[in-house]
């Protein structure tokens, strides 16, 4: 196996995991992910099938065909969601020579010079984050900041319960992020800003924590 294809494949499961949501949550509106196909290896691409929710008629499927490579860098699973919200609603003029059929479906393959990806909502957002948090720790590691819970509090606003490590803060921390942004930054920093005093205030109303760190402006 070639370095670049074991790039594919290790980005093709990524992409697999994030659709994965997406089964049961609709991608767009009532359409919902019915499939992840891996395209034959001289594609460089990822096959996604779109349907109604317990749709498995061939027929009633749509395929797209999205390429993995964008110069020398690779689509990320939040890109192929992005491109795949704009092509699965309005009109897109394929030219014949990108529709084909697939195992009974219609296939389209996807260029994206000619596509404007759709937003990323904060529903994403906050999906990416919480994956992040919730990812399965090794048995040998314990997580610094163990995510025990959340709740939605505003459309930008989402409070995580969080278990840390450090005796100085016992019980369970609420810390309020947003959702968008850098993310990785915050993730890679909420164990130590968890005892930030002067973003603390353990005067809260809220029964299920011992103290509220505001993030929302880290």
């Amino acid at each position: 196996m070639t370095y670049e294809y074991d790039e594919i494949v290790e980005q093709q499961a990524d992409i697999t995991g994030l659709l994965l949501h997406h089964v049961y949550a609709p991608l767009i509106k009532d359409q919902h992910v019915r499939g992840v196909l891996p395209a034959p290896p001289a594609t460089d691409a990822v096959r996604v099938v779109l349907g109604d929710k317990d749709e498995y008629a061939p027929g009633q499927l749509t395929a797209y065909e999205i390429p993995l490579r964008t110069g020398d860098e690779l689509r990320t699973p939040h890109d192929v969601a992005a491109l795949l919200r704009t092509v699965h609603t309005g009109t897109h003029i394929y030219p014949r020579n990108k529709v084909s059929t697939v195992m009974g479906m219609t296939l389209f393959t996807v260029d994206p010079t000619t596509v404007t990806p759709a937003p990323f909502t904060n529903d994403d957002w906050t999906l990416t984050l919480l994956r992040c948090l919730a990812a399965s720790p090794s048995a040998e590691e314990s997580p610094p900041a163990r995510l025990c819970g959340f709740l939605f509090l505003a459309p930008d606003r989402l409070r995580l319960y969080v278990d840390s490590d450090e005796e100085a803060l016992p019980g369970i921390t609420a810390a309020d992020v947003r959702p968008g942004g850098a993310l990785t930054a915050l993730l890679a920093a909420l164990a130590s800003l968890l005892d930030e005093q002067r973003l603390t205030t353990t005067d809260t109303d809220d029964p299920h924590c011992a103290r509220v760190v505001d993030l929302t402006d880290w």
